[in-house]
């Protein structure tokens, strides 16, 4: 087994889902700057996240990739099992999701609106059980941020309400987890950003065509999501748990 030197043995262990694309793979980059060890889980893009590990280990950071469906049980518990390897993990960054069927309620797919809710909500509750289940073993605690949207409040309505929907749940689960383990030493908190550059929308130039509608005149660019994240999971934001931080523009 691989014995790590005192240092690396400090050092925090990330594990980041979603992290090969978009806000992911700008929440990877963010934190191995930041001193952590990247633990890249991915879905289906094995190229995307390989790509973002040869970027960290090209700048002489610690990272691996962990092909993962978040709302499977067994393949959670492989995703942690690996980012062990890195040492004992310190940090979850719940980011994988997915919107579903995009327009009115009244004709979306029951299948794609089941797929969302697997993945946002269940996912991210079976992520966050086994983080908080390691983080509690290795008595280091750690820091759990979960990724919204302004959606939850918002409501998204003509758009994709039950993704909407999915994401007032990461709210809530934000809130009742952070008062569950705060005495266990781990934080629980959570960004929710606006509209975003990243390619995570139907229509690529919808960032452009939503601008006029956002009090700062512009969409926002994940690097300042991944500023929000790097904050939260820090010693700067030791007191803040339970909180949910809008980072939308003025929406």
């Amino acid at each position: 087994m691989h014995q790590q030197h005192p240092a690396e043995a400090q050092r925090p262990v990330t594990v980041v889902t979603g992290g090969g694309r978009g806000i992911g793979a700008a929440i990877c980059r963010r934190l191995a700057a930041d001193g952590h060890a990247v633990v890249v889980g991915y879905r289906s893009d094995a190229a995307a996240a390989e790509a973002i590990a040869d970027e960290l280990h090209g700048a002489g950071h610690r990272c691996l990739t962990v092909a993962v469906d978040t709302a499977d049980e067994a393949s959670v518990d492989r995703l942690f099992e690996a980012a062990a390897e890195l040492g004992p993990v310190t940090g979850l960054v719940n980011n994988a999701g997915v919107s579903g069927p995009n327009g009115r309620l009244a004709d979306a797919d029951a299948q794609g609106m089941r797929d969302a809710i697997e993945v946002n909500v269940l996912g991210y509750l079976l992520c966050a059980r086994r983080a908080v289940r390691d983080m509690t073993a290795s008595g280091r605690g750690g820091a759990i941020v979960n990724i919204s949207s302004a959606a939850a409040t918002l409501g998204s309505p003509g758009q994709y309400v039950h993704y909407a929907a999915t994401k007032a749940a990461t709210d809530a689960i934000t809130v009742g987890l952070a008062k569950e383990v705060a005495a266990d030493g781990i934080r629980v908190n959570c960004v929710a950003p606006g509209v975003i550059w990243t390619g995570f929308h139907e229509d690529p130039e919808r960032p452009a065509k939503l601008a006029d509608a956002i009090p700062m005149g512009r969409a926002g660019q994940p690097e300042e999501i991944a500023g929000a994240v790097s904050w939260l999971l820090s010693g700067d934001a030791s007191y803040a748990t339970g909180a949910v931080l809008r980072v939308a523009g003025g929406i």
